[in-house]
């Protein structure tokens, strides 16, 4: 048996009690449980892992037929600015991924090695790995679920126009698309959308606000401008030097707005493209149906203004030579300006913004690799890459879920903003750790103030330390709802959620709002009237980094 077939033998035996789990809890319309988590995202995950070991009946929802979230979808260069920040069941699962790529059997494309660039790897007395193959963390996950037991309820949906029961500021069940109904003492929405936590009518807000709500200077409206700061002039208009034959698409005309002045405006999102260079793995990317030469304009005249070739997207080299490759400049792979409207629109509609997401991507590479007006270093430095065979076999190889950097955003007793996450407001009720850097991708295309393209909305602030996040952030106002844990969609500002939305920071999220959620029922109280010093003691206890220590 070849070493190929054996890893995807192993593969199978590893998912079997996970399927078998899946299978058995659909069996019922209505359901029960001590705790209903809705989102198989990573925080999904640790969430439920947590609530089953501290010996809660717990059910987790995914609305697809995967779970991991951004984490097994493509993002597998994992933003860690500092290790030790993570403790708990993210750090547990961490480990995970550093003794798979431990052995000899998991590397099939290319000798095992270490890969250098994202912090320390194969390290000795730190057995940690940051980077994974999208395949891997869905397994890790996969039979982290199944260890535990949890049943697993997939590809469904929350009806989010009559499908949450309440009784007063209590959630006594949730209703999916399909009718399975799912009662409960407490609910976790680890979606990034926040679709419970608005069906349960928490307050929530979408956009930017303006600096002056929570005395900020990196909200609202930025006047960054990719002109200036790349140094490139790239003519804006459809006939070059003539305003009056109009923009090219999604250019707007000039800034909308004062500087600092709250807007609804959402980052760009993207996928996180998996990619490969090796022959026998690689699917090459084709022209997409539909493709529209006008959206690669803006690409065409870039090159022209003598932007580097490596800028369109990133390499970063996973395992098994396979890239995540993430946007890496102002023309990339975010569909910029095209999000606007997804965090509050139907199903329907985010499906469709999401599909016009991928055919931009898709257009972009074949672009890049193919189009006649792209020079032939730039074709001969893309061509090597395509989709690996062996990631998202049921997808057509390409990532399942659209990167949604940013959607909802509750708005509880307690708003997260750049003056926490820059240490200058004291926390006294932490849950966890955020340490990356304030960073939030570009919200628009504009002409800027000389007359070029620009970019409006990007926002990047260094975090000097690592700062605590509010458990009261991660739950409502308490006459809104008194038994739903937000960690993903939790209360922050737009220029803070920009450091706190990252993969290993929701995983750590989602651990201590189980936590919350068990000891809650256990002395039969609100979410909002669980003593602090108790649920600390139960995080400290389970490994959770709740202090830095300078």
């Amino acid at each position: 048996m070849s070493k190929r077939t054996l890893y995807f033998v192993c593969l199978l035996f590893t998912m079997t009690p996970f399927l078998m789990i899946n299978a058995h809890t659909k069996n019922n319309l209505e359901q029960t449980y001590d705790i209903v988590i809705y989102g198989g995202t990573s925080a999904g995950v640790t969430a439920a892992v947590q609530a089953a070991r501290m010996g809660k009946s717990v059910v987790l929802i995914a609305t697809g037929n995967h779970i991991g979230g951004m984490t097994s979808n493509g993002l597998g260069w994992v933003d860690v600015t500092k290790p030790d920040t993570l403790g708990g069941l993210a750090r547990e699962y961490f480990n995970k991924v550093w003794e798979y790529y431990q052995r000899d059997l998991s590397w099939i494309w290319e000798p095992k090695h270490p890969i250098k660039g994202q912090l320390i790897q194969f390290h000795p007395t730190v057995p940690l790995m940051w980077v994974l193959e999208p395949k891997v963390a869905e397994k890790i996950f996969i039979a982290m679920v199944a260890q535990a037991k949890i049943p697993l309820i997939r590809r469904e949906r929350l009806d989010r126009r009559n499908g949450v029961k309440m009784y007063g500021s209590r959630i006594l069940q949730i209703t999916m698309e399909s009718g399975l109904s799912f009662k409960g003492q407490m609910f976790i929405d680890a979606t990034y959308e926040g679709d419970l936590m608005a069906a349960s009518h928490v307050s929530y807000t979408v956009g930017r606000e303006p600096n002056s709500q929570y005395q900020e200077t990196l909200n609202g409206i930025q006047s960054y401008h990719m002109s200036a700061k790349k140094f490139l002039k790239i003519d804006p208009y459809l006939v070059k030097g003539n305003p009056k034959s109009g923009l090219l698409l999604r250019v707007y005309p000039h800034e909308r707005g004062k500087c600092g002045s709250g807007d609804s405006g959402v980052q760009a999102y993207n996928y996180r493209m998996c990619l490969t260079d090796v022959p026998q793995n690689r699917i090459p990317i084709e022209k997409p149906a539909g493709y529209d030469e006008r959206q690669y304009e803006i690409v065409f005249r870039a090159i022209e203004a003598g932007i580097g070739k490596e800028t369109f997207f990133k390499l970063d080299l996973l395992p098994n030579r396979k890239t995540d490759s993430n946007n890496n400049g102002p023309i990339s792979t975010d569909y910029v300006g095209m999000n606007w409207n997804y965090p509050e629109a139907d199903y329907a509609t985010r499906k469709k913004i999401a599909l016009l997401h991928e055919q931009w991507q898709r257009g972009l590479v074949w672009t890049l690799q193919n189009h006649p007006r792209v020079p032939a270093a730039v074709q001969a430095y893309y061509a090597p890459w395509g989709l690996p065979k062996d990631e998202f076999v049921d997808n057509r190889h390409w990532p399942y879920d659209l990167y949604v950097r940013e959607a909802r955003r509750m708005v509880s007793a307690v708003v997260i903003d750049e003056q926490t996450a820059l240490g200058k407001i004291s926390v006294q009720d932490g849950i966890g750790l955020a340490s990356y850097n304030m960073d939030s991708h570009s919200i628009k295309y504009i002409v800027d103030s000389n007359g070029f393209l620009g970019t409006e909305g990007g926002l990047y602030k260094k975090v000097a330390i690592p700062y605590p996040i509010s458990y009261q952030a991660i739950v409502p106002k308490r006459q809104e709802c008194e038994n739903l844990a937000v960690p993903v969609c939790l209360s922050a500002s737009h220029a803070a959620y920009g450091s706190i939305r990252m993969e290993p920071t929701f995983m750590v999220l989602g651990q201590s709002a189980a936590t919350a959620a068990c000891l809650a029922i256990n002395l039969n109280v609100a979410l909002q009237d669980l003593p602090y010093a108790l649920l600390r003691q139960y995080l400290l206890n389970d490994g959770q980094i709740l202090d830095w220590k300078k």
